[in-house]
């Protein structure tokens, strides 16, 4: 089924062209550059403003928390697992977890190997740009090193990572949507990126979202591009909102979403329906913000509860210093104690022994190191489980 080209009305921002060479597919979809041409409805402020609250408090949680990864990066981690799942790709959190001890640890089968190395590319690429951020603007080369970064070594990975596509691809098996051609994408890329630095007539919330649409209707990758839009996203309203950290993931609330999220994009290349979008991408922001506070919340908690069992077995401060890192990664084994603070393995098996008996850790084989590894299965319970 080729794109039905009857969708698109008048007031579409961009324009059908006839294609050639492409089995079954008779046109290509050129969307127009930003901004669109379109005035801000009364009815949207209340909206927008409820939105940029919950975004401001989720911000002021994040900038007072002792630590700041303690939020930081689980929420990390869900956003690159619900960025993967709307993809189709599913990996558990105790997947992830066996992942991250040992990469190519054989006790997981070679899906769920290949499912949790995507999401682990993920937050990957999202800490690469929290480390680079001073030195590398949003610019095309980010969005190159994004993608050279999702796919290396998983799916699409031949798909020529951190290289635009040469040839004509299209959205969905039925080819619901057919993004602008090969030869005419520099020129939408050129107008993309000028687009990134120009004064911006909207709120800058709203124009993260003005941004993600575009970068979803150009297309300009040959695999990975809703990852990537999705990780353009999270750095445009951290950016442009002024916001402490990457606090905001819009990938939840877009996979439980899905054919709306779907329907919304294609509504606006057929009928201009920016209010639409914009109204979805509102209604979302306010549902992740109250969500992820309430999950910086319980973490707090479980933190304190943490404390207070190792303050009531007097445990060593080593012991609660192991206990604090595993917010920032639940995971850990005995060779990266004793790297991590220089002490023997047998110290090392007692301390994770210590914090097992404590119902901290929860133990696991990994076969192929022949060792044992250990997981937090609360921080991970908190992190990936619907909160609905």
């Amino acid at each position: 089924m080729n794109m039905d080209i009857s969708k698109f009305t008048a007031q579409s921002p961009g324009q059908l062209i006839e294609i050639a060479g492409v089995p079954g597919v008779t046109h290509a979809y050129i969307p127009n550059p930003l901004p669109p041409d379109w005035g801000w409805p009364e009815p949207l402020w209340p909206l927008l403003l409820k939105a940029r609250e919950e975004l401001a408090r989720l911000d002021g949680v994040g900038m007072h928390l002792p630590n700041p990864q303690l939020l930081l990066t689980p929420m990390q981690n869900r956003e690159a697992q619900r960025s993967s799942s709307l993809e189709g790709t599913i990996a558990t959190p105790e997947q992830l977890a066996l992942f991250e001890m040992a990469p190519t640890d054989s006790i997981l089968e070679q899906n769920a190997l290949d499912a949790a190395h995507e999401v682990s590319n993920y937050g990957r690429a999202l800490r690469f740009r929290a480390e680079t951020q001073e030195k590398l603007p949003l610019s095309l080369r980010l969005i190159r090193a994004l993608h050279q970064i999702l796919l290396e070594g998983v799916r699409g990975s031949k798909a020529t990572p951190g290289e635009f596509r040469r040839s004509q691809v299209q959205v969905g098996s039925n080819a619901r949507y057919v993004p602008p051609p090969a030869n005419v994408l520099p020129e939408c890329l050129d107008r993309f990126e000028k687009y990134l630095h120009e004064p911006k007539k909207y709120d800058p919330l709203v124009e993260a979202f003005l941004v993600h649409y575009l970068f979803e209707a150009i297309h300009p990758f040959g695999d990975g591009n809703g990852r990537v839009g999705r990780l353009l996203l999270a750095i445009t309203v951290q950016e442009w909102c002024g916001l402490s950290g990457q606090l905001l993931y819009m990938s939840a609330y877009f996979d439980e979403h899905k054919d709306e999220y779907i329907d919304r994009l294609f509504r606006v290349s057929t009928h201009a329906d920016w209010e639409g979008w914009i109204q979805f991408c509102l209604n979302g922001v306010i549902e992740q913000s109250v969500d992820t506070q309430q999950r910086c919340s319980q973490l707090l908690d479980l933190r304190e509860s943490y404390k207070k069992r190792l303050a009531d077995k007097k445990a060593s401060a080593r012991l609660n210093l192991l206990m604090e890192g595993l917010f920032a990664n639940p995971v850990a084994t005995a060779s990266g104690i004793m790297r991590t603070y220089h002490v023997s393995h047998p110290t090392a098996r007692a301390d994770l022994n210590a914090l097992v008996g404590l119902d901290i850790l929860k133990e696991v084989q990994l076969k192929q190191r022949r060792q044992k590894g250990y997981y937090c299965p609360e921080i991970l319970q908190i992190t990936y489980e619907d909160s609905k």
